[in-house]
């Protein structure tokens, strides 16, 4: 979601087929995003601590989520994973909450922009 994808400063506010478009879009690249982290922690769980596709899930969507572990971890190579793990999903969620927040940040920022200069006054450039 590049920057030439939003109009400019002293372009018109882009209509709301146009905004919730850009929304939908900015929750389908929070899902594939969240879909990742979250098939590396599956992945994570079952080779360093042995567990079985439903306890992986469970173990990666509860670090994923915040909820915090849920199983016991049976060595050292899974609890140093699980950290791992727990660090890299803190920064999913920072990352994924700028994803889906951004379109509406750009529309608030943008209206107010319009409403103290008006659409068709010269930028401040």
């Amino acid at each position: 979601m590049g920057l030439k994808n939003f109009e400019h400063k002293h372009e018109r506010l882009a209509p709301l087929s146009v905004f919730i478009a850009r929304v939908f879009k900015a929750f389908g690249i929070a899902c594939l995003i969240i879909g990742g982290a979250l098939s590396i922690g599956v992945i994570g769980y079952h080779i360093f601590a042995g567990f079985g596709l439903v306890d992986s899930i469970l173990e990666a969507s509860m670090i994923l989520g915040g909820m915090g572990p849920v199983n016991q971890l049976p060595n050292s190579a899974s609890k140093l994973f699980a950290s791992a793990y727990a660090l890299f999903s803190g920064l999913i969620f920072i990352g994924v909450m700028g994803v889906v927040l951004t379109p509406v940040a750009h529309r608030l920022l943008h209206k107010f922009h319009l409403e103290k200069h008006g659409p068709d006054d010269p930028p401040d450039d």
